[in-house]
């Protein structure tokens, strides 16, 4: 048996349970050193917008107590993984590196990593990630990649999916080398602190992830009310699922021992954030390119600073729009349902390319990820794989009046609704719409 450490990497994996890389790391019977790396500038990757820091900073905290009471040190560095994980090898003398897979562009540092690391005699090794199935496992019969989503989902639905892996019952830690004080990242906000609404509405962290998913199991059924923004039937789980505080074959399993008729409609969402995982796989520029060239000759508009603030503040007079952008500010997650509203009324209302809303998107929702949030706006705007028609333009007015017929959701968030200080719509949505067909028309 080896007596030199083994280095586990955490990355978007915030957790102890079902955690193969760390599961390895027990088998091996090493001492063990936990590490996270802040790499905000390294190659393919993109650094978390404010909300999502705010996320990062209360998970970190809560794995770092977790892997504590297994007597794991956690070791945080910031700066290009490329040279601190090998500098980080050196100084804790491990000889094996092990790490969950990921899937956004950000893998090319991994494949380096493991190619260097491999020369220099180290046993590196990456193992199944957050995806219920590697995406080059689930192709088309003539072993493409899927571009439609209900194909790619019949194709994924009967695949076997690998049970969780349980939490370890012991490790052995070890001395390690010394690294960054959490709170020296800065990852808070201040002056101000904005993240009060944050605060209010989740709390970060492994053990309360699990506690959300043993509830909404225990209340499936409610979820037949999901279209309803007022109804608290939505399953909460998606910033879990980003920081990986629970991995997608927790949630699969867990769903599906619950049973009953909205197991299924459940899972299909699940099917569609491994759709946008695969997809990024397999298109690493989701967030910066039309997959859809026909869109790269679309006519968008100069954005108008005027209107582009009313729609980021919730004060377009539009209410629903409005109600789900404060919703966005105050608690850094939208209602899906009205997420499509306030996603189409930017695109297509107000003609602003959907890459503005993505990029606001990715700074305000705490479950901002590189494959969800740009495959979700390009499915608004009929830019990408299975996406919406273009000319498909919800209209909050009529959104409202069906999935918030008494206006609880927008009463909500909107207490001066009714009032004279609301403030009328800031544009005509009929005169809107018909300039957006025409917009279309160009690129037919």
């Amino acid at each position: 048996m080896t007596t030199a450490p083994t280095l586990v990497w955490f990355r978007d994996d915030l957790r102890i349970a079902d955690h193969p890389a760390l599961h390895a790391a027990a088998d091996r019977g090493a001492p063990v050193i936990a590490c996270y790396l802040l790499d905000e500038h390294g190659e393919g990757v993109r650094a978390p917008g404010g909300a999502a820091r705010w996320w990062l900073h209360h998970s970190l905290a809560a794995l770092r107590d977790e892997l504590a009471e297994l007597g794991v040190p956690l070791v945080l560095r910031r700066g290009p993984a490329v040279e601190l994980l090998p500098a980080l090898v050196a100084e804790a003398g491990a000889d094996a590196v092990l790490w969950n897979r990921r899937y956004s562009p950000a893998r090319a540092i991994d494949a380096r990593l493991k190619s260097a690391l491999r020369e220099a005699g180290v046993d590196a090794r990456s193992f199944p990630g957050d995806v219920l199935a590697e995406p080059q496992d689930v192709r088309t019969g003539s072993g493409t990649p899927y571009r439609v989503f209900t194909p790619f989902w019949n194709g994924l639905r009967d695949r076997p999916v690998a049970s969780p892996l349980p939490a370890p019952d012991a490790l052995t830690g070890a001395d390690a080398p010394g690294g960054d004080a959490l709170e020296a990242w800065g990852l808070l906000p201040t002056r101000p602190d904005w993240s009060g609404g944050l605060r209010a509405a989740w709390a970060p962290g492994e053990a309360a992830a699990l506690a959300r998913l043993e509830e909404f199991a225990g209340e499936l059924d409610g979820y037949a009310e999901r279209d309803l923004p007022a109804v608290d039937a939505s399953s909460r789980l998606s910033p879990r699922l980003r920081w990986g505080e629970l991995s997608p074959r927790q949630v699969w399993h867990r769903i599906r021992a619950a049973g009953g008729p909205q197991s299924e409609p459940f899972l299909r969402e699940l099917g569609w954030r491994e759709f946008f995982r695969h997809t990024l796989f397999h298109e690493p520029d989701l967030a910066t390119r039309n997959l859809k060239p026909a869109f790269d000759r679309f006519p968008w508009a100069e954005p108008d600073p005027t209107e582009l603030t009313a729609w980021r503040e919730g004060r377009t007079g539009l209410p629903l729009v409005d109600a789900g952008m404060r919703e966005l500010w105050a608690t850094g997650t939208m209602h899906n349902r009205v997420r499509m509203s306030a996603a189409s009324f930017l695109i297509k209302n107000l003609l602003v390319d959907w890459r503005v809303g993505e990029q606001w998107f990715w700074d305000t929702l705490v479950d901002a990820d590189e494959a969800s949030n740009p495959g979700n706006w390009q499915w608004v705007a009929g830019s990408g794989q299975d996406a919406a028609p273009y000319f498909r333009i919800f209209n909050p007015e009529r959104q409202a009046a069906r999935f918030d017929p008494d206006a609880r959701y927008i009463r909500r968030w909107i207490p001066e609704y009714g009032t004279d200080a609301y403030p009328a719509p800031i544009v005509d949505l009929a005169a809107t719409r018909e300039r957006a067909l025409a917009a279309y028309d160009t690129i037919r």
